[in-house]
């Protein structure tokens, strides 16, 4: 090579400008690959499932008036639904010997015993069987007892229960808790508990008018009383024999009758005719309880039966079955990500119980996941009212939701 003795020009490095121009390229370039790469591959949205049903279904219908008593205080209710009706207000009044439901509930909780089990002995103190004289004078009610007589668990409460007898109130207030002041304690802080704020005991008997309550309360106390299976098998006799006693009939005269089950009675001149109940019924296969509390309707325990009778059936004649969705019906939409659509439709008719006014809330529990075919179940429409009053049924997609293809995920964002 011949050497000319000229040396080269200097390559010019690149100005600033197109510096900037190429690295704003290449990261152009680069965040559109990964903004492509994200929409490619990039996790998608769970799809969202959408109710197109009300929230709520109102029983539809003109609200029915009870026959509730125009003195005292009444209630009345379907167990795990809601009430039907109240009268009377909240003002505590004398419950007589409906008192004892309290106290039965308590010996239950505290010594408890089985439906066929008799439970522990007790022993009636000569205190005891000496004042049995006294209580006969003064007119209330009772079953004779012996000094040193020994009674089972099972057998008291049937004294108490069944012909109402205050003395063995006072001997199973005694027995429980060692003195009747620390049982009345007892009934007061359990009421306080199942949120009776209306009630105080001053005795176990009910024979004090000073033990007042409200029938909403009584109400209360007999849904959680009827759940001991003991206590409720004991209200629903109609008698039973005693060992000095002998036979004792059960005081309820409406046991039996228009589904009543139990639970208690009660009446003094203070309060005059009441009555704690609890009655059953049938609706469309369903088993159904209803409680209720009639605190003196009237000065006599007719006036309180009368009162019940005409509430429960009422009560009973308002409660009805009714369609709130039919098989196959949509309820709801199912969005999926990038436009993808799909609808849940019910897998069964789905019926309510209940009265004209009854308010029912409306759930639809659905999980839906990409790639699902059509016709899958995928969770439940759920309807509420009350506390326990649930129904159901299936939900399924009317049709398939699929994931979506890479050119859709591409072009849509």
């Amino acid at each position: 090579m011949t050497d000319t003795g000229v040396e080269p020009a200097p390559v010019a490095p690149p100005s600033r400008r197109r510096l900037l121009i190429i690295v704003g390229v290449a990261v152009a370039v680069l965040a559109t690959g990964t903004f492509l790469g994200v929409r490619l591959f990039g996790p998608l949205p769970a799809p969202r499932v959408v109710q197109t049903l009300p929230q709520t279904f109102v029983i539809p219908g003109t609200p029915a008036v009870l026959p509730l008593p125009k003195a005292g205080q009444a209630v009345l209710e379907v167990e795990g639904l809601g009430g039907l009706g109240s009268s009377g207000g909240t003002k505590p009044v004398p419950i007589a010997s409906v008192a004892k439901v309290m106290t039965a509930y308590l010996v239950l909780r505290d010594h408890p015993m089985r439906t066929d089990e008799d439970g522990p002995s007790l022993t009636v103190s000569q205190e005891e069987a000496d004042a049995y004289t006294g209580q006969v004078a003064s007119g209330q009610s009772l079953v004779p007892v012996n000094a040193g007589e020994q009674l089972t668990e099972r057998q008291a409460l049937v004294a108490l229960l069944l012909p109402s007898a205050n003395n063995v109130a006072h001997i199973l207030a005694r027995w429980d808790a060692g003195d009747e002041a620390a049982f009345v304690r007892h009934m007061n802080d359990t009421a306080s508990k199942l949120g009776m704020k209306h009630t105080k005991y001053t005795d176990p008997s009910g024979l004090d008018p000073t033990t007042v309550s409200t029938a909403a309360d009584q109400v209360v106390l007999a849904r959680s009383a009827m759940k001991e299976p003991a206590l409720a098998q004991i209200v629903a006799m109609p008698e039973a024999t005693l060992p000095v006693a002998g036979l004792v009939k059960n005081v309820n005269k409406l046991l039996g009758q228009a589904g009543i089950v139990g639970v208690k009675t009660g009446s003094t001149d203070q309060s005059g005719g009441c009555l704690l109940f609890a009655a059953e019924t049938t609706v469309a296969g369903k088993h159904l309880r209803i409680f209720g509390a009639v605190l003196g309707p009237g000065p006599a325990m007719a006036d309180a039966f009368t009162a019940t009778q005409d509430l429960i059936q009422a009560g009973t004649g308002l409660l009805h079955t009714y369609r709130v969705v039919h098989a196959g019906q949509a309820v709801a939409n199912v969005l999926g990500p990038l436009g993808s659509a799909t609808t849940l439709t019910t897998s069964a008719d789905l019926d309510v119980i209940g009265w004209p006014g009854l308010i029912y809330r409306i759930d639809t529990l659905a999980t839906v996941p990409l790639g699902i075919a059509a016709a899958v179940g995928v969770g439940s429409l759920r309807l509420t009212a009350g506390d326990a009053g649930v129904v159901s049924t299936g939900v399924q997609t009317s049709s398939a939701l699929g994931a979506p293809g890479w050119w859709r995920r591409a072009v849509h964002g």
